[in-house]
């Protein structure tokens, strides 16, 4: 999931789902880029499990998957509690 969201367009791509629910037509128009490639980030963002498509229409709106980003951000979180700190912690040298 972590490298899915590395890539610039990817993030960005989350960032605007995390406000409503859009297409790959409206993805291409505020992301200026071409359909192929907002649908190839679409597809590795999918299959990291952070966002879902959900048939309307002739459409595919996208949206995110906060379950997913949830589970996420506590991991993140309990890495960042169980990091030790200061110098009493340090493995010694050889």
């Amino acid at each position: 999931m972590l490298r899915a969201l590395a890539e610039p367009m990817r993030w960005r791509i989350v960032e605007l789902l995390a406000a409503e629910q859009l297409c790959v037509c409206h993805l291409t128009e505020l992301l200026d880029a071409s359909q192929p490639l907002v649908s190839h980030h679409l597809r590795v963002l999918r299959e990291a499990g952070l966002v879902e498509g959900e048939r309307y229409r002739q459409w595919t709106y996208y949206r995110l998957r906060p379950d997913t980003l949830a589970a996420l951000a506590g991991d993140v979180a309990s890495l960042a509690a169980s990091a030790p700190g200061g110098a009493s912690c340090r493995r010694p040298c050889c």
